[in-house]
């Protein structure tokens, strides 16, 4: 099944990569994995190791390079999106790939829909409800726009570099010991393996693995011609995902070294950010909260329906309105319960962990057995093949983890 592309996109073999939906894409994949969870885990991982944690993201970025390079890589080449890949590597598998990101997109879309209203709340002291309301209304607006992917791209790169220069200020502000965080990325005095794992799941699971790329394909900007810039994208997305989390740690250890126990704080982030700045740094924290929660609404919205659209014409001429459907049916979700039900959080957070070895593992097999077709005759290189297979395995004891959550539901 060919997939469909936008009306104005270019073929796919375009040979001037635009420059604007390369950076949109690689802040779409970034922006998509920086949402209140990301938030909430460096800080608690902070506070937990200290200085120790700054190996943790060190490892962390390598391994999420290496399972982008060859998931951005194998759909860039391709054209096509991971499901439509799936489909023709094994029959139905990319239906059941669909299934489980259109899952896990609505009930973490709750979560971040309540980011919204969580740093509304902080900054301007709005009613939680309103807040997730009024945050809802502006990504739909974004996607009925009649230039939905321009006014994407631009207000997710503007959304990036808005959180990373407000979390920078606060990271100046606390005056972490740099020094210490530098030796303890090579040579850490604890190594928080439960800290790695949960970044890399958290970075590169579930729907944000394919966010980027499958943006790339509806833009055009895909085939063998593009390697590079696809390439070029898929580091510097992880780079931004990581220059992010380095600056929220410092942020945090800045904190945590002057003795502050933010984690006895019902909300450990907003301690953080308070404790460093005062009142200012809770202002600040509603910033960085809100445009993480709506940048990563835009995301997970996004590349859900991306994963419906192709199975048919009317889906994909109704791309727009379905996105616009996934928001509003996340908000009434929230608006009903104010936060998605714990339950279904374990489940899709679970499976999430299973989505990333699974859909990697169809690519890599595309990658390596189906590339005279499905990669238009490209040759994938040996090197690359090698390292995402490495970074597939670990995926795997993601996955084995990630079942414990499943089995606790029936605790």
């Amino acid at each position: 099944m060919s997939t469909p592309r936008r009306p104005d996109a270019p073929p796919a073999d375009t040979r001037k990569p635009r420059r604007g939906v390369l950076i949109g894409a690689m802040f779409l994949m970034a922006t998509s994995a920086i949402g209140p969870g990301f938030i909430t885990q460096t800080t608690n991982f902070t506070a937990q190791l200290g200085a120790a944690f700054a190996f943790a993201i060190l490892v962390s970025i390598l391994i999420d390079i290496a399972v982008q390079l060859n998931m951005w890589r194998v759909i860039g080449v391709s054209g096509s999106y991971a499901q439509d890949i799936a489909n023709k590597v094994l029959p139905g598998a990319g239906f059941v790939l669909a299934a489980l990101i259109v899952f896990g997109g609505l009930v973490f879309n709750v979560g971040n829909i309540a980011g919204t209203a969580l740093g509304l709340d902080a900054l301007l002291g709005l009613d939680v409800k309103i807040g997730g309301a009024v945050s809802a209304l502006i990504a739909i607006g974004i996607f009925l726009s009649k230039r939905a992917g321009l006014a994407m791209d631009r207000i997710i790169v503007v959304l990036g570099l808005v959180m990373i220069a407000m979390t920078l200020y606060v990271a100046v502000v606390s005056d972490p010991p740099v020094g210490e965080a530098l030796r303890q990325s090579v040579l850490p005095d604890e190594i928080g393996y439960t800290a790695i794992v949960t970044i890399i799941g958290g970075t590169v699971g579930g729907y944000i693995t394919y966010a980027g790329a499958h943006r790339l394909v509806d833009a055009g900007l895909s085939g063998p011609d593009n390697v590079q810039a696809i390439t070029r994208g898929s580091v510097t997305g992880i780079l931004v995902t990581g220059v992010m989390r380095v600056v929220l740690f410092l942020a945090v250890l800045g904190v945590v070294a002057g003795g502050a126990a933010i984690l006895d704080s019902p909300n450990p982030p907003a301690a953080a950010f308070a404790e460093a700045a005062g009142e200012d740094g809770l202002r600040v924290f509603g910033v960085v909260m809100w445009a993480a929660a709506i940048s990563s609404v835009i995301g997970a919205s996004y590349t859900s329906v991306s994963f419906v659209s192709s199975f048919s014409p009317a889906l994909a001429r109704n791309r727009s309105w379905l996105v616009a459907g996934f928001i509003a049916l996340s908000t009434v979700v929230y608006l009903l319960l104010g936060q998605a039900p714990a339950t279904l959080l374990i489940l899709a957070g679970a499976l999430n962990g299973i989505i990333l070895p699974v859909g990697m593992g169809l690519l890599l097999w595309a990658a390596a057995r189906r590339s005279h077709d499905l990669l238009h005759g490209y040759r994938y290189p040996r090197w690359l093949l090698v390292i995402g297979v490495l970074a597939w395995l670990l995926t795997i004891y993601i996955a084995v983890q990630a079942l414990g959550g499943i089995a606790a539901l029936w605790q």
